[in-house]
């Protein structure tokens, strides 16, 4: 298989991954889409092959730090844009929508790094040790990281967290 349609099927499998977690950080769509080009541009440039096992914690790192970049060379914050999946009734749309918007909100008034972890966890479904490599955090802080956005989370929520 040649080296462009290794990275064609490494495009199709996980920009969507990428995009996704570069947005849920951003909150910017067209700043996620600078990462996840600028993320693939860096695999295809980059001198050592990406074993297949990491690669996608390998992306995410990357465009975390793209992320990371960005913030400190622009230093913009914005919203999260609301996406919220259908609903039956209008009542149960309006509900679901005030909570969002609360979880929401919590997730923006988390720290970087703990908005990374409990997304990473959460949406990518990453493991610990994944989630301590892209971070560069040990695994228990990783988990305590995760556990504790996940009380704050709760908090807005007015729910207890399980594990």
């Amino acid at each position: 298989m040649s080296a462009a349609a290794r990275f064609s099927d490494l495009y199709g499998k996980y920009s969507a991954d990428v995009y996704r977690f570069a947005l849920y950080l951003s909150g910017n769509r067209t700043l996620a889409e600078d990462i996840t080009a600028e993320t693939f541009l860096r695999i295809w440039n980059a001198a050592d092959a990406v074993r297949p096992a990491t690669v996608k914690g390998y992306l995410l790192a990357i465009a975390r730090n793209l992320y990371l970049h960005e913030l400190r060379t622009v230093r913009r914050e914005s919203p999260l844009p609301p996406v919220m999946p259908a609903t039956g009734s209008i009542e149960h749309a309006a509900e679901a929508k005030a909570e969002f918007d609360r979880v929401m909100a919590g997730i923006e008034q988390l720290p970087e790094i703990d908005r990374a972890a409990v997304l990473l966890r959460a949406e990518d479904g990453l493991s610990y040790e994944e989630i301590a490599a892209v971070l560069g955090i040990s695994l228990s802080a990783a988990k305590v990281k995760i556990h504790r956005a996940r009380l704050k989370l709760a908090a807005v929520r007015g729910r207890s967290v399980t594990s």
